[in-house]
């Protein structure tokens, strides 16, 4: 079963706080419910693959000024069939940024989100079930966007709000504050 692979993640996850509870919860369910769970054309919703990129040496991530959006997020993006979704996460951040040289500090899951894609011309209102990553890389490395992004930045943990103050977002920040993935 595709599934299984997530669903031994997800099990392993423990939340950050209740709002992440929850959407863990909603993410065990509809992987449990959905064996289609990993396909874009799903119309109701889709796992999706993210990473939160940093630099432990100079505690700044990784944002991007995504296209469609217009907002700042970290890179990530449809697993389109793919149910190794830390798989995704490492070729969105790598086709996003053009970092070759990101490595995975954990093959574990660093955050679950799950949020509202609003409709478009092409598409319906739907979910993603975003499973998040944690990626280290070098910031002194030239960043490369591409048509997905209008830009990117290097930004310390302390600023990120300022680019985008959404729970989901400062949730990881204040992850990587408390955290000792880097001693």
């Amino acid at each position: 079963m595709k599934r299984n692979q997530l669903l031994t993640l997800l099990n392993q996850h423990i939340p950050f706080d209740n709002e992440e509870h929850q959407m863990w919860q909603d993410t065990l369910q509809f992987v449990a419910q959905n064996p289609d769970c990993f396909e874009r054309w799903l119309a109701i919703g889709h796992v999706t693959g993210s990473a939160w990129v940093v630099d432990s040496s100079s505690q700044v991530a990784l944002l991007m000024h995504h296209q469609k959006l217009d907002r700042w997020f970290q890179p990530g993006g449809h697993a389109d069939g793919e149910s190794d979704i830390l798989k995704v996460a490492l070729k969105e951040a790598q086709e996003e940024t053009g970092l070759n040289d990101i490595r995975a500090v954990s093959s574990q899951i660093f955050d679950v989100d799950v949020h509202l894609i609003p409709a478009n011309s092409k598409e319906a209102a739907h979910l993603h079930y975003d499973i998040r990553f944690l990626f280290e890389a070098n910031s002194q490395i030239p960043l490369k966007q591409n048509s997905e992004s209008k830009a990117l930045a290097w930004v310390p943990y302390t600023k990120v709000h300022d680019y985008n103050s959404s729970p989901s977002i400062v949730r990881m920040v204040e992850k990587m504050k408390i955290s000792n993935f880097f001693e």
